[in-house]
């Protein structure tokens, strides 16, 4: 076989596995999830912000950013370790990429910080979910 085949083959592999990465990504996605913009920081003025999708399981959040080709959630937040943080409104270079009527609100979980850019139903929905977490001591004794 001469060498531009074996090229031409190794790239029609790599875009074949590159589709079945966005196609799985896609799909992952597409199973739902609560619309939010989302940021690790520190960062500071505009920079870092990326739309993506949190899913509220029983012990974790997970966070789908929508730019992102990870095969699992980008982010995984303990249920029990999120601390909430102060909430404010975007700043006017925020608002560009973002609603009227969003909240931005910050999150500690260890060491990392986040702030979550949600709107008004979803950020209700996500300090109920925080806030109805069952307390360390009810857990203790639950099998993992």
């Amino acid at each position: 076989m001469s060498s531009q085949i074996v090229v031409l083959i190794l790239l029609m592999l790599l875009l074949a596995f590159v589709c079945a990465v966005l196609t799985y990504r896609f799909v992952l996605i597409r199973n739902g999830g609560t619309q939010a913009v989302i940021r690790r920081k520190p960062h500071s003025g505009s920079g870092g912000w990326r739309h993506g999708l949190i899913r509220y399981g029983e012990d974790e959040l997970v966070i789908f950013k929508l730019s992102s080709l990870r095969f699992g959630p980008d982010y995984r937040l303990n249920r029990q370790g999120i601390d909430v943080g102060t909430r404010r409104l975007p700043v006017p270079v925020e608002a560009e990429i973002m609603t009227d009527d969003v909240r931005i609100i910050q999150l500690t979980e260890g060491a990392e910080w986040y702030e979550l850019a949600l709107e008004p139903g979803a950020l209700t929905a996500f300090l109920s979910w925080v806030e109805s977490r069952p307390s360390g001591r009810s857990r203790r004794g639950r099998p993992h």
